[in-house]
């Protein structure tokens, strides 16, 4: 598989990713039974793990590793915001406000990364 198959399937990967989480997210404030529903609690888990093996792979192969190039770092450091947020938007949040901060957050850091992706700097204006 080439380079280019590898990040077609991360990105493919990233937009499926943050729209379940959209759509979950909306699920959630409407109190919805849908969010029970046995396919949404498994797809996410193989959407991200490919997600994540898909980004392994390009790192491996392209020889820019996070630590090393600021914008991978910025990436890395908004992923791990983005589970935490995300964890207390969907299951963690004892209180609907919390959960909805959270889901704004979670949403805003979301962007953050596509935009650090995008332009690969870590400082994203606008």
């Amino acid at each position: 598989m080439s380079y280019v198959a590898i990040k077609h399937l991360h990105v493919t990967c990233a937009a499926l990713s943050g729209s379940l989480f959209l759509l979950r997210g909306i699920w959630m404030l409407r109190d919805s039974p849908a969010l029970q529903q046995r396919w949404v609690r498994i797809a996410p888990h193989l959407i991200d793990t490919l997600l994540l093996a898909s980004a392994l792979i390009m790192v491996y192969w392209s020889a820019q590793y996070p630590f090393a190039q600021n914008w991978l770092t910025a990436k890395v450091v908004a992923l791990l915001a983005y589970i935490a947020l995300g964890t207390i938007a969907l299951k963690r949040g004892k209180t609907r406000a919390v959960r909805i901060g959270a889901f704004s957050g979670a949403v805003l850091v979301f962007a953050y990364i596509v935009g650090v992706a995008l332009t690969r700097q870590a400082t994203v204006v606008g």
